[in-house]
């Protein structure tokens, strides 16, 4: 039966594979894997640690602002807060690979709020994917 996630796919616009790597790679400090050779100039892939999931980058559209995402979790509140402070400066610092929303440290988180949720925030992706980071 169903024993785990393998990987979720994240949609970008055509050519922005490099957005991609910046801000999946650099930014949230996913490590970069070898896509097969005959795709090499569609996808991207990511390590999420040594879990054995992977994000999957795939070019498409993201017409509507969805708020559907994948959940990240973090191994603690310390490097929870050290990832929303890093995607935060890289959204204040603009640029194409920037997120385009990211919750502001030390501020309310942008989704629901009470007792059932742990410690989390969201941001979006330059593409407009909304994640959310958790413990």
């Amino acid at each position: 039966m169903i024993s785990g996630i393998a990987h979720v796919n994240m949609l970008v616009p055509h050519g922005t594979l490099e957005l991609a790597n910046d801000f999946y790679g650099t930014t949230l400090g996913l490590k970069a894997r070898p896509v097969p050779a005959h795709q090499k100039n569609g996808l991207a892939w990511f390590d999420i640690g040594d879990s054995g999931q992977q994000i999957h980058i795939a070019f498409g559209s993201n017409e509507v602002k969805s708020s559907r995402h994948p959940c990240f979790r973090l191994e603690s509140g310390e490097k929870l807060l050290e990832l929303r402070q890093r995607i935060w400066e890289h959204h204040e610092r603009g640029g194409e690979a920037a997120p385009s929303e990211a919750d502001k440290p030390g501020g309310v988180n942008s989704g629901d709020q009470g007792v059932e949720y742990p410690q989390r925030f969201f941001a979006r992706d330059y593409a407009g994917n909304r994640l959310e980071f958790s413990l």
